[in-house]
Formats: C-alpha cells, sequence, structure tokens
C-alpha cells in the first residue's frame, strides 16, 4: 500500500473502494455500424442525377435528325417525281417519233392504194409498172429523208457486222475470195442501228 502524500492515511473504506477499481475489467468497445445510404435493388440510386446540359445536347441532336430525316424523305419524293416525269417525257417523244415516221409512209401507202385500185379491165401492163416504180422511188425516198440506210454491198468485202452469208460461191480469182457475190435481200439500218442484215452469197476458194 502506498502512503498518501503529506503523511494522510487511507480509511478502510478507501482502500477497498481502490482495490475494487482496479479488479473491474475494463469495458469492451462496442461496434457501432455507420449509416449507409439505401439504394435500389438493381445497385442504383432512388433518384439517379440528370445532367441538364447533356439532355440539352439530346433534344438538340433529336431535333438535327428529325430535320435531316425530314429532308431526305423530302429528296427521295422529288426524285421519285423527276424520274417518272423523265419516262413520262421519254415515252412521249418516242411516240411522237414514231407517230412522224408513220406520216411518212402514209402518202407512200396511199399511192400504192391508187395502184391497187386500178381498173384492169383498161389499165395496161405499162401503166401498172409506171405506178408501181413510182411508189417504189417515193418509198425509197422516204426511207432516206428518215435515215434509214440501204445495205446492198455487191462486190464489196463480206462484213459479219452488217451482212448474212446464205451461199458460197466458188470465185474465178483470187482477189474474190471472201467478197460479196450477190445480194439476195437488201438490208437497213437507222443512224448506225442495224436493223436487218444482207442476206448475200459469199465467194470462195474454188
Amino acid at each position: 500500500m502506498n502512503p498518501r502524500p503529506n503523511g494522510q492515511r487511507m480509511t478502510d473504506a478507501q482502500i477497498e473502494n481502490e482495490q475494487e477499481g482496479r479488479e473491474q475489467p475494463a469495458e469492451e468497445p462496442q461496434n457501432v455500424t455507420p449509416d449507409i445510404p439505401e439504394h435500389d435493388d438493381d445497385g442504383n440510386d432512388t433518384e439517379p442525377h440528370v445532367d441538364v446540359a447533356e439532355s440539352s445536347e439530346l433534344v438538340a441532336l433529336r431535333g438535327e435528325f428529325d430535320s435531316l430525316n425530314d429532308r431526305h424523305l423530302r429528296l427521295v419524293a422529288e426524285f421519285n417525281n423527276f424520274r417518272r416525269r423523265s419516262e413520262q417525257e421519254r415515252r412521249n417523244v418516242w411516240s411522237k417519233a414514231q407517230a412522224d415516221l408513220v406520216e411518212k409512209f402514209l402518202d407512200v401507202l396511199d399511192d400504192l392504194q391508187r395502184v391497187a385500185e386500178l381498173d384492169l379491165s383498161s389499165a395496161t401492163v405499162d401503166t401498172i409498172m409506171e405506178g408501181v416504180d413510182l411508189v417504189e422511188r417515193k418509198f425509197a425516198r422516204t426511207l432516206e429523208e428518215s435515215g434509214i440506210e440501204v445495205i446492198d454491198p455487191v462486190g464489196d468485202e463480206f462484213d459479219p457486222e452488217r451482212m448474212e452469208a446464205m451461199m458460197r460461191v466458188p470465185s474465178d480469182s483470187q482477189q474474190q475470195v471472201g467478197t460479196v457475190a450477190q445480194v439476195l435481200q437488201k438490208g437497213y439500218s437507222l443512224k448506225d442501228v442495224l436493223v436487218r442484215p444482207a442476206r448475200v452469197s459469199v465467194f470462195t476458194e474454188g
């Protein structure tokens, strides 16, 4: 027992209280659970934070997309209308060209009908032949005016692009080989477009 300072002695009660204080174990610290904010089941906050600037940007992008989409639809509609008009104009031009070509041959058809209506009891052979010859010349002139070229290649070198070989004829000389001996049926082309090839016979080596 340690003596008190200044020579004071401790009473029995004070000694007992001091001994009880030394023998009493220290209290264990209690676990303290910190407060944790509540979350939804999916781990997100109950009230997610929305960025005002980001929301405004999305609205602006949406508006720009709608504007571009509307412009695209208008361009598609205009292109479809233009294509339909172009096709219709092309058909009209082609129909007009055909009508003009037919009109040129109507006079020839009238002349041919007049020849066919001749009274055979009074018409002579010379009169009929003269009428037929007139119709033929008029028809050939109409073809030429329409841009139609007659392919009549007698003596020319055989051209498979414009001619069709129907027969082979033995040649008398080497110079005749590969040339047209006879035109069996004339050919025709319209502005560099082959309408019908000329049917010919061709000289070959005898």
